[in-house]
């Protein structure tokens, strides 16, 4: 008796996408040293020193300033190491994170 074989089709999923990113964002206040924002930028964000100050100086003349545009788990990997770095050393500095608009 022959046996039928029933086929199996698997459907191959074309509409791959990039990962949505998200802009982390640094917060100025009026307690955190300077000195601590530019150590955050360079050891947690890999920011050269010039660029870590020049960032730094954006902070605190705009109140606020976008460090970087990662995935989003990236993203907040980065924001709880540098709030966890402030927190240890007695700071306020505030970070956080927000789509990106232009991953669309």
């Amino acid at each position: 008796m022959p046996q039928e074989q029933q086929g199996t089709r698997e459907r191959q999923r074309t509409d791959i996408r990039e990962p949505h990113r998200y802009k982390v964002i640094i917060y100025n206040d009026d307690f955190t040293p300077m000195e601590f924002v530019v150590k955050i930028l360079m050891e947690v964000f890999f920011k050269s020193h010039a660029e870590a100050e020049s960032l730094m100086l954006r902070v605190h003349h705009s109140d606020k300033a976008v460090v970087g545009i990662y995935t989003y788990d990236i993203a907040v990997s980065k924001v709880q190491k540098a709030t966890r770095m402030a927190r240890d050393e007695g700071f306020p500095l505030r970070l956080g994170y927000e789509p990106d608009g232009m991953s669309d």
